[in-house]
C-alpha cells in the first residue's frame, strides 16, 4: 500500500493505491442523497446534494459511494447525473443488495445500477451486506460475470466479517479488493481481524460512519440531540452516552485546537493514518465537505493519536438491554 500526497490542483488530498487502483483517503458517502431518513428534505436532493458531489471533484475527492438500496435508487440516480461529463475523476462504488443472489439477478442489478448511475462501467461493486442464508457462490458467480463482461472493474464486499471475507474471494477466485465496514474512534472493531489482513494481503478498508454519524463531532451534547430517523434509533446519540463520552469529545476538541482544526477533523485525520483505510463521510452541505477534505491535510502526532485512543477506550456506551428504556424514550419522544 502507497499513501501519496495531492497532485496537481488538489494538494491537501492524499489518496491510497492499492490493487492497481488509486482513491482518495477522504471519500465521499451519499446515503443521505435522497433518503427521507435523513430528514435532508428535496431542495437538499435536488440541489445541494449535486453541489456536494461537484465540490468535491475540484478538491481531489475521486472516491463516491452510492448503493441501489439509498433512497431506492434515487441516490444512484443523483450522483449519475452529478457525475455527467465528469466520468474520469470518479473512482465510482455502489452496493448491491442481496436479495435472491443468483447469478443473472446480479448481473441485472448491476444493469440496473449503471442505468440510473449513467455509466457504462461501475469502477467498484459492492455486495452491501453478507446475506445470513446463503452462501456466497452464487452471488461470486454473478460477481464474475459483471466482471468478466466489464460491467464492473472491482468487487467489494460490507459489512463481512474476516472469514467471509476469504471466503467470497475464494469463491470468486480472484481478489475482492475491499470492505465496507462500520469504523471510527469508537466503533474499533475492524482493527481486531479485519485491517490487518487488508494491510498484509493490499486489500482496502472503506471505513463508513466514520463521524459515529457525528457523534464524533463536538456539534451535540446531552441537551442537544440530532434530529432524523436516522440517527434518533443510534444508541450512542442516548443522553447517558452523550454524557459519558464528554471526556472524548474534550480531547477531540483540545487536539482541534492546537491545529486550528475542527473535532471531525481530527476524528477523520486519526481514521485515515491507518495504512489501506479510507473513510467516506456523507455532507450535509458544500461547507461540511470542505471541512472534511481538509482532514487529509492534517497530520497528527503519535502521541495525539495514542491520546485520542485512550480517551476512546475509556468511554464505555449503554447498550444492549439497559440502554432499551432510553431509547424508548428518545424513539416516541417522551
Amino acid at each position: 500500500m502507497a499513501r501519496t500526497t495531492g497532485f496537481g490542483q488538489h494538494p491537501l488530498m492524499r489518496y491510497v493505491e492499492v490493487g492497481g487502483v488509486r482513491v482518495s483517503a477522504i471519500g465521499l458517502g451519499t446515503w443521505q442523497f435522497g433518503s427521507g431518513e435523513w430528514g435532508y428534505g428535496d431542495d437538499y436532493a435536488r440541489h445541494e446534494a449535486a453541489a456536494i458531489v461537484s465540490r468535491a471533484l475540484e478538491l481531489g475527492v475521486n472516491l463516491v459511494d452510492t448503493a441501489e438500496v439509498y433512497g431506492r435508487g434515487r441516490s444512484e440516480t443523483i450522483v449519475g447525473e452529478a457525475i455527467r461529463g465528469r466520468r474520469d475523476e470518479v473512482f465510482l462504488a455502489t452496493k448491491l443488495l442481496p436479495i435472491m443472489p443468483l447469478p443473472p439477478i446480479v448481473e441485472w442489478r448491476a444493469r440496473e445500477s449503471a442505468r440510473r448511475l449513467g455509466v457504462e462501467r461501475i469502477d467498484l461493486y459492492q455486495v452491501h451486506w453478507p446475506n445470513p442464508v446463503v452462501r456466497d457462490g452464487p452471488i461470486m458467480e454473478g460477481m464474475r460475470r459483471v466482471l468478466d463482461s466489464g460491467l464492473v472493474a472491482h468487487a467489494g464486499v460490507s459489512n463481512y466479517p474476516l472469514a467471509r471475507w476469504q471466503r467470497a474471494e475464494a469463491a470468486l477466485g480472484r481478489p475482492v479488493l475491499s470492505n465496507q465496514v462500520r469504523y471510527n474512534l469508537v466503533q474499533r472493531k475492524p482493527e481486531q481481524k479485519l485491517l490487518p489482513w487488508a494491510q498484509r494481503e493490499g486489500r482496502i478498508v472503506i471505513a463508513y460512519s466514520p463521524l459515529a454519524q457525528g457523534f464524533l463531532s463536538g456539534r451535540y451534547d446531552a441537551e442537544h440531540l440530532p434530529g432524523g430517523s436516522a440517527r434518533r434509533t443510534n444508541l450512542l446519540f442516548l443522553p447517558e452516552n452523550m454524557t459519558r463520552a464528554s471526556e472524548l469529545v474534550d480531547t477531540l476538541r483540545s487536539i482541534a485546537k492546537q491545529h486550528d482544526a475542527t473535532p471531525s477533523q481530527v476524528a477523520l485525520a486519526w481514521l485515515i493514518r491507518q495504512p489501506n483505510v479510507v473513510a467516506i463521510p456523507g455532507a450535509s452541505s458544500v461547507a461540511q465537505l470542505e471541512t472534511n477534505v481538509a482532514a487529509a491535510d492534517l497530520e497528527l502526532s503519535d502521541d495525539e493519536a495514542r491520546m485520542l485512543v485512550d480517551a476512546a477506550d475509556r468511554f464505555v456506551a449503554v447498550n444492549g438491554p439497559a440502554a432499551l428504556p432510553a431509547l424508548a424514550r428518545r424513539v416516541i419522544g417522551r
